[in-house]
Order: structure tokens, then sequence, then C-alpha cells
């Protein structure tokens, strides 16, 4: 069975409990995690502790390989298949990096709502964002320096974020989800989808936090042009 990905079903759950599924040299699988992994999704990966009856341990990162999640640790052999797991995570990385990604979704709908740049990749840690755009006209830099304002003047609206599950039939009937969808498993029967009411819907499988007014205000960090029509943007959180 596939790791259960509890950070799916609840954000904001940071100390869970779970059974070794196997030991693969310095990495364990467990059956259900709140660890979120890289690369998935395009954020990075959460860091914390596993705690068994033999003694806790390191979690360096966490990575996600065919349906598995594989907990890098310190120290592998304190676990063995079957063993009860106690996991927790580093939280304020953990929420940060939550917070970080739903402000990227209300900065992306914004750019493309009135701009019109489709984002072509990114990545999210808990200390910044990137976002690739593709751009065609000369006034990008501008463009990208208002958005950030202006998508600060949509989280301070204390929108809710909802966070639901779509058949797969029911999803892509959604504009704006089609592309996202088609990229997940064709098996895949269920879709995970992220809303912001008025601003933004899409399938994704992260963390976020529950409203807008938790992101606190975005800060430009800095702009490349990357390209003919590459265009990149980094941002943080405001302290």
């Amino acid at each position: 069975m596939p790791t259960r990905l509890l950070f799916q079903e609840d954000s904001y759950l940071s100390r869970f409990e779970a059974r070794v599924a196997k030991v693969v040299d310095n990495s364990v699988v467990l059956d259900q995690t709140a660890f979120h992994p890289g690369p998935f999704g395009g954020l990075d990966t959460d860091t914390g502790w596993l705690e068994t009856s033999l003694g806790k341990t390191r979690v360096v990162k966490a990575e996600y390989k065919e349906g598995d999640v594989y907990h890098v640790v310190e120290d592998p052999s304190i676990f063995s298949e079957g063993a009860l797991v106690t996991g927790v995570l580093d939280w304020d990385k953990r929420y940060a990096m939550m917070r970080l990604h739903t402000g990227a979704h209300v900065l992306i709908a914004t750019i493309y709502n009135k701009y019109g740049y489709l984002v072509t990749g990114g990545h999210i840690t808990h200390e910044y964002g990137r976002e690739d755009f593709d751009v065609k006209d000369e006034n990008w830099k501008t463009v990208f320096e208002s958005a950030v304002a202006e998508a600060n003047e949509v989280l301070a609206k204390c929108l809710e974020v909802r966070v639901y599950w779509l058949s797969r039939d029911e999803a892509l009937k959604i504009p704006g989800l089609v592309k996202l969808a088609e990229k997940t498993p064709l098996a895949l029967e269920k879709i995970r989808v992220v809303e912001i009411p008025g601003v933004d819907i899409q399938a994704d499988g992260g963390p976020h936090v529950k409203n807008t007014c938790e992101v606190g205000k975005l800060k430009l960090l800095k702009i490349e042009n990357r390209g003919k029509t590459k265009k990149r943007i980094y941002y943080g959180l405001e302290s």
C-alpha cells in the first residue's frame, strides 16, 4: 500500500504515529506520514524527528518515490518493520512553507488574471518561493513589482482556503484544473482541490493555511531575466 499522506488530510498535523513499512539503507518508509516529501508538487521537504522505543533520530529530508515517502534519517538502526513510530515536524519551517504556498497561489493568480502571464515552473521552501513565467512584453519588471502589492491586498481580505476532494471526472470539468489534472496518474480516482473563492482554484497536493490572513505579507526579493520569454520572481514573507 502507498504511504498515506496525512498532510493532505490535515496540514496542521505536526505530530503523528505510524508503523514502519520497510527500512532501506538510511531511509524509513512508514504506513502514513505528516512529512511533506520533496520533490512533490513544487514544495520542499519537511524535516523533524522520528522516535521509537529504541531511541530518537533526525529526519534530514523526505523523498517521494513511486507512491511511498522515504524518510532519510541520521540513525536507521532504531527501526524495524512493524515498529511503532512517533513523528514530529519542525513546525516553524513547515508553517512558513504553508504560508508561502498559499501566498504563491494568490500571487500566481494575480499575475495570470490581470496580466496574462502563464506560470511554467517554481519551487517553494520555508525561506522563499520562486516562480517562472512565460512573458513576451517589455514591462515584466513593473508587472512583478505591482503584482506583489496587489497580491498582498488580496491576502489581507482574510479569505478562506478551501481544501476538498473531487472525482477525476468532476475535477476535469473545472476550467484551470485540466492542465494540472492531466499530469496526475490516470488510475487516480480522486483529485485534491485547493480553492480560494474568487481568486484561484487548482489541483494541489501540498499543505496550505486555512485563511489568507495567516500568510501576512509577501515581499519581493529578486527578479531575473532567465531567457527570451522566461522571467523569474523570488519572494519571501515579511517579518
